[in-house]
């Protein structure tokens, strides 16, 4: 499972306190919402866990800039907006067989991984990611999923990412249950989209969101908390510390000269 923070769409005008900081802030006034994401993990064939992080990460991004979340009078918008104005949160649940046909069923978008798996990597990741909820107020075919059982593996080490495109960069120090990185991943997505002004948006999406997740040296690691980059520190609500550094958020287009 999953639950922490981040902020929205287009970055407010007046600067509001960080959704990722653990300690009370002005966000906590304001109706709490969740941004639900569906893992498919059948018993006999579940995904590779860093595809079904690399496709939870697009799945934020596609979310956010669909005309349905983005256009003024779309269906999503609102709630959008009332999520963002609050704590971002995001929790990962599974789903199988049945259950994973009744979520289809549910307003959202289904992103399916790797087009080509390598031979004994099991089947493509899905993952289908909901317009946000109130915190209280899943819908029931929703409410039913476990959020426990998210442990995946890579069967073999994940290549090495492009240098040139975008990667998120998970903390070597925080241990975390595929769901919990799935959504920190998403978290890491998320603040790159909002530090990119219209045209690398727009050039990152035309590009279909090429992002790659890794786990970072513990060398790199130290050097990218310093960069200047996003992080995201969570707010501690399942599995690790408050204020924990979970990704740092290595876009192209933020990296300094």
């Amino acid at each position: 499972m999953t639950s922490s923070d981040a902020l929205p769409t287009s970055p407010p005008p007046v600067p509001l306190s960080s959704p990722f900081r653990h300690a009370e802030t002005d966000r906590d006034a304001a109706p709490q919402f969740v941004l639900p994401l569906v893992v498919r993990i059948e018993k006999a064939a579940p995904p590779a866990r860093t595809d079904a992080l690399e496709t939870a990460a697009r799945a934020v991004l596609v979310l956010l800039s669909d005309e349905r979340s983005t256009a003024e009078d779309g269906e999503w918008a609102e709630a959008v907006r009332d999520w963002q104005d609050a704590r971002i949160r995001k929790v990962v649940r599974r789903a199988r067989g049945a259950e994973w046909r009744r979520a289809q069923t549910l307003p959202g978008i289904t992103l399916t991984g790797r087009a080509e798996a390598a031979e004994g990597d099991g089947p493509a990741a899905e993952v289908r990611v909901f317009p946000p909820v109130p915190l209280d107020g899943w819908p029931k075919e929703l409410a039913k999923l476990q959020v426990s059982g998210t442990d995946l593996d890579d069967p073999a080490p994940p290549p090495p990412p492009d240098p040139a495109g975008p990667i998120l960069w998970l903390s070597p120090e925080v241990g975390m249950s595929a769901g919990k990185a799935m959504a920190q991943a998403g978290h890491g997505a998320q603040l790159a989209w909002w530090k990119l002004d219209d045209a690398q948006r727009a050039a990152w999406r035309e590009a279909g969101f090429p992002l790659a997740v890794r786990t970072a040296s513990a060398e790199r690691w130290s050097a990218l908390t310093g960069s200047g980059l996003p992080v995201v520190r969570d707010a501690g609500f399942t599995e690790i510390a408050p204020g924990s550094c979970t990704v740092v958020a290595d876009h192209p287009a933020l990296r300094r000269p």
